[in-house]
């Protein structure tokens, strides 16, 4: 009866925390230096399927916003730009960002046991040269047991904090 208990006991925590995975694309030969400027770029809105969400690229952004902003006090986020070519035609910053939804599922957890998804490319590019500074792609997985509070842009902060961390 033990060995039950304890068995559905870690079935239910394992259940209850978000899974993510990360696949960095190129690595920066040094550390970002904080207090440089830093300019975002706002992506296109995530799609599954036929269903747009709304707002989901400027949640995307303010996410990023907020991960760099420990490291920064000026930052800004580009709402008409989604790339790296129209970045460069903003005003001079010394790192440029451009997030990109790979893909955003907003599912009914709790009713289906079909987890939300997301997946995020960010690119740091330098300032000057525009080369890429680092790349990466992260994808975060909503817990099993979300109890109707879960969404793909809770996905987001974790895996976000923790790439640009690694960064500085």
């Amino acid at each position: 009866m033990r060995t039950i208990s304890a068995l559905f006991a870690l079935v239910l925590v394992s259940g209850c925390s978000a899974k993510y995975m990360q696949n960095d694309l190129s690595v920066p030969d040094s550390k970002l230096s904080s207090g440089k400027s830093v300019i975002i770029a706002t992506p296109m809105n995530g799609r599954y399927g036929n269903e747009n969400y709304q707002v989901s690229g400027e949640m995307t952004a303010s996410a990023t916003r907020a991960a760099f902003s420990r490291y920064s006090n000026r930052i800004i986020v580009s709402s008409s730009c989604s790339d790296i070519d129209c970045l460069k035609n903003q005003q001079s910053f010394d790192y440029y960002v451009v997030p990109e939804i790979l893909h955003w599922e907003d599912r009914a957890t709790e009713w289906s046991g079909l987890p939300d998804r997301v997946e995020i490319k960010v690119a740091i590019y330098d300032g000057e040269t525009f080369e890429t500074l680092a790349s990466t792609i992260f994808s975060g997985k909503s817990k099993w047991a979300t109890f109707g509070g879960d969404h793909p842009q809770d996905l987001l902060q974790e895996p976000l904090n923790s790439y640009i961390e690694s960064l500085y």
